[in-house]
């Protein structure tokens, strides 16, 4: 096969129009809203532990609506008093093996791996193995870690992390493309990792800044997924990171947001804002990310967690309603 004809899973998160593209953030359930609250700590459930109950079937139902993407997190250990979140709870990479099985058109990102709590060689052997399984719609998200208490429970430098994720995503590229096994002493002839990525390269995006300089960043990684910030400053991001990437002769590569989204009932509804998204009704919403678009962002992962409505209810007014507005 020639390497040009192979997949390459950014081209289901982008638009050659430009336009914007729609994902979901997992877990998929909406604990965050106030009655949810008071009903996960009835049924025993920490604040920041999500109910799976209908993960399968949610999951499902994103990927034949025509989302995007799905994406994950990487929470090695719940930490209740500093963070309060769980994430997904799931190993990302036997939960993308999972998603894998019962998907068949959404990419699959991960928003992100902490590269310097792993083997680079573990890590390329287990993208490469979801790559595979999914027939090429592994979206690598990479990050160098917020959460310092994970560092010394593994016996690692929190202040070394970024040295880590750089030897990580060198080593991870070499192992892909093969022969041979890098290791700290140079490379191992005649050994090889299998299988060989689907893609002819799996694209990793950073989340954060991964303790490096936008310029390595630009030069290594092939796009950026930020927090969630107003459509101007989003522009201003986009377009330092587009003039880095021509500097280097690359392509405009892939940025990628989030946004947490609690969907009203009211079409009308105007944007109440907060934290790293707002509550707003379909009409304001769509003006909200024709705006993203415009400023340049390719894709933008909602995250559903403090929907009031149910799940599945916003999954389908989003298809419905938003999607075709796109």
């Amino acid at each position: 096969m020639n390497p040009n004809d192979k997949p390459d899973a950014l081209d289901l998160i982008r638009r050659k129009d430009g336009g914007l593209t729609l994902g979901i953030e997992l877990p998929l359930d909406n604990d965050w809203a106030p009655d949810r609250v008071a009903a996960a700590q009835a049924e025993g459930r920490p604040f920041g532990v999500p109910d799976l109950t209908q993960y399968r079937d949610r999951v499902v139902q994103v990927d034949q609506a025509g989302f995007a993407a799905v994406w994950l997190r990487d929470v090695p250990v719940f930490d209740p008093q500093r963070f309060g979140d769980a994430g997904s709870i799931y190993d990302p990479f036997v939960n993308l093996g999972f998603l894998a099985g019962i998907t068949k058109r959404v990419a699959l990102g991960t928003a992100a791996v902490v590269l310097p709590l792993r083997h680079p060689l573990m890590v390329a052997k287990a993208a490469a193995s979801v790559d595979h399984l999914s027939g090429g719609r592994l979206i690598l998200g990479v990050a160098s870690g917020d959460r310092p208490v994970e560092y010394p429970l593994m016996d690692l430098d929190f202040e070394g992390r970024g040295e880590a994720f750089r030897t990580s995503v060198d080593w991870m590229q070499r192992l892909w493309q093969g022969p041979g096994v890098p290791w700290r002493a140079g490379v191992v002839e005649g050994l090889d990792l299998l299988p060989r990525p689907v893609q002819a390269r799996i694209p990793m995006l950073v989340a954060g800044g991964g303790q490096q300089t936008p310029d390595w960043i630009a030069q290594h990684l092939q796009g950026r997924f930020a927090y969630p910030e107003s459509p101007d400053r989003l522009a201003a991001r986009i377009a330092d990171w587009r003039q880095r990437r021509w500097t280097l002769g690359r392509d405009n590569g892939i940025f990628v947001s989030a946004m947490h989204l609690d969907l009203a009932e009211d079409p009308a509804t105007p944007m109440q804002p907060f934290r790293f998204g707002g509550r707003i009704g379909r009409q304001a919403l769509a003006a909200h990310l024709h705006a993203m678009a415009e400023a340049g962002l390719d894709h933008l992962a909602l995250l559903l967690r403090p929907s009031r409505r149910p799940v599945e209810d916003v999954i389908e007014e989003l298809a419905c309603d938003i999607l075709p507005a796109l």
